[in-house]
């Protein structure tokens, strides 16, 4: 009879946990706003729900605001995809949470849409491999070549993208 019980009670409390919980790993935050193609500024991240914190989309380089006109294109293309101020999105963290200067880092999520990949396929932005975080390298390295053979923004060539952003900042400090 006693084992009946602890088998009921372990059925009950399995049955009351949520289908589809957001783990700490994939919190749902609301965008504040688009700093550039690859920063966003969200609300509800930390402790107080008010406090603005800056995200970091892992996997991904944008043109330097400066480098025109790509820099505002991967920005728009961002602000874009997520609709606008006061959206909400999901956030998926990888192996490294924040970046040298104190950003979090995430892979960003819209509508079961991510994000990162759609920049990248795009030819919005570079893929760029950040270690530790590699978590979809792979997927993003795929989005890339496809971006490069269909000639997708940056990678066009009647109006390429000739420096990295990292190359441009180098030049232009």
């Amino acid at each position: 009879m006693i084992k009946i019980i602890i088998l009921a009670c372990l059925l009950l409390l399995v049955g009351c946990q949520p289908k589809t919980p957001l783990a700490d790993n994939q919190p749902l935050v609301k965008v504040a706003r688009v700093v550039s193609g690859q920063t966003l500024e969200v609300l509800g991240l930390a402790e107080q729900p008010n406090l603005i914190s800056q995200v970091r989309l892992v996997g991904i380089e944008a043109p330097d605001l400066r480098q025109r006109p790509w820099g505002d294109t991967a920005k728009d293309a961002l602000e874009m995809m997520i609709g606008g101020a006061e959206q909400y999105v999901k956030l998926e963290f990888d192996i490294q949470p924040k970046d040298k200067i104190g950003r979090t880092l995430a892979y960003v999520w819209k509508d079961k849409v991510f994000l990162n990949e759609r920049l990248v396929k795009q030819g919005n932005v570079l893929f760029v491999a950040r270690s530790p975080n590699h978590k979809y390298d792979q997927l993003l390295d795929r989005a890339q070549q496809w971006a490069r053979l269909m000639q997708q923004g940056i990678w066009n060539p009647e109006k390429p993208m000739r420096l990295t952003p990292a190359e441009f900042r180098c030049q232009n400090r």
